[in-house]
């Protein structure tokens, strides 16, 4: 079989599990609801409590799942492929810190406690964070890939302890966004879902155009200009689709680790390096791994394990394994 066609297989296989995910995603739950009750709930036939925890609690959170886990895994193969590094994470750029700090300066000075409000906040906190990142990271010329990752290591520290300081004199600030700040797909309604499909659209429409110009990019700035690319432009590109990715998702779930860094490497190891198949399968399996995650944290624990946890867990020994994995081959 050309290696072309067993890639499509096997991203069709990855397209079921997504579907099979999303399926158990509105069937599993805390409490156990009959297949039939859910499907006269998802066709508006339900009127009783069984009806209102599907339309208003699974529903909602598996398309924020689709779309967090999609966003997350194509901002960490940009992140990856910005930096040149295949263990960088979309967080290095300081996303999370930004949006984390926006948010609690909204509560402390403004007094931001709805979600429409506290969501602004932290998604142009993201966005400023990543690009003064980018500022930091380009200045005089330079383009060096170590550059942006120190510059969102050193601002992401700033961000997060002047966060810590704020909420710690601020009590209302830091009950404001201790659910947010856990990493949670649970929202109450569609609301906050359909404020954030519009910059996670964009920023996956930016994902196909950028794709083989990164390609060139990745080789290095020197062969990318003989392609004809342009590396501080395209960097530039790249920095706003991981804002527009990582931000919108992070003000609506919270900053959820790993999904950024993990899903790219299988994404790598079933498509190849070409990255037009990395982030095809990277679009796919990471809302597979959010939604798997959410399901385990409904189930494994009464009250729900927060997705970020659930994740965290996973992520840490998949983190080491690829560490050691950069350092043999090294």
């Amino acid at each position: 079989m050309p290696a072309r066609d067993a890639r499509a297989t096997r991203l069709l296989l990855c397209v079921a599990a997504l579907v099979g995910a999303a399926i158990a995603s509105v069937l599993i739950g805390a409490k156990p609801i009959a297949i039939g009750s859910v499907i006269d709930a998802l066709f508006g036939r339900g009127i009783d409590a069984d009806a209102v925890i599907v339309r208003e609690g699974r529903l909602p959170r598996t398309l924020l799942g689709l779309l967090a886990g999609t966003a997350l895994a194509l901002s960490g193969a940009l992140a990856q492929a910005l930096t040149r590094n295949p263990l960088a994470d979309p967080g290095l750029l300081g996303v999370n810190a930004g949006a984390s700090f926006a948010m609690v300066l909204g509560v402390a000075l403004f007094g931001a406690s709805q979600p429409g409000p506290l969501l602004a906040f932290a998604f142009c906190g993201a966005a400023a964070a990543a690009a003064l990142v980018y500022w930091l990271g380009a200045t005089a010329g330079a383009t060096e890939p170590a550059r942006f990752v120190l510059a969102g290591i050193a601002l992401s520290a700033v961000l997060m302890g002047f966060s810590s300081a704020l909420t710690l004199f601020d009590t209302p600030a830091f009950d404001a966004i201790r659910h947010w700040s856990a990493g949670t797909l649970a929202v109450r309604d569609g609301a906050l879902t359909r404020c954030v499909a519009a910059p996670i659209a964009l920023g996956i429409a930016l994902c196909a155009l950028l794709a083989r110009p990164l390609d060139a990019l990745v080789l290095g700035d020197t062969l990318a200009r003989a392609l004809g690319a342009n590396p501080r432009r395209l960097q530039s590109v790249v920095i706003v689709a991981i804002a527009l990715l990582c931000g919108a998702t992070t003000a609506a779930a919270g900053p959820i680790a790993f999904v950024g860094l993990m899903i790219p490497q299988f994404a790598r190891r079933l498509g190849g390096a070409e990255l037009r198949w990395v982030f095809a399968f990277s679009a796919v399996l990471g809302p597979v791994l959010l939604l798997a995650a959410d399901i385990v944290g409904r189930v494994i624990v009464a009250g729900e394990l927060r997705v970020a946890v659930v994740t965290a867990f996973v992520g840490a020994p998949v983190l080491i394994a690829f560490a050691r994995r950069e350092r043999s081959d090294a």
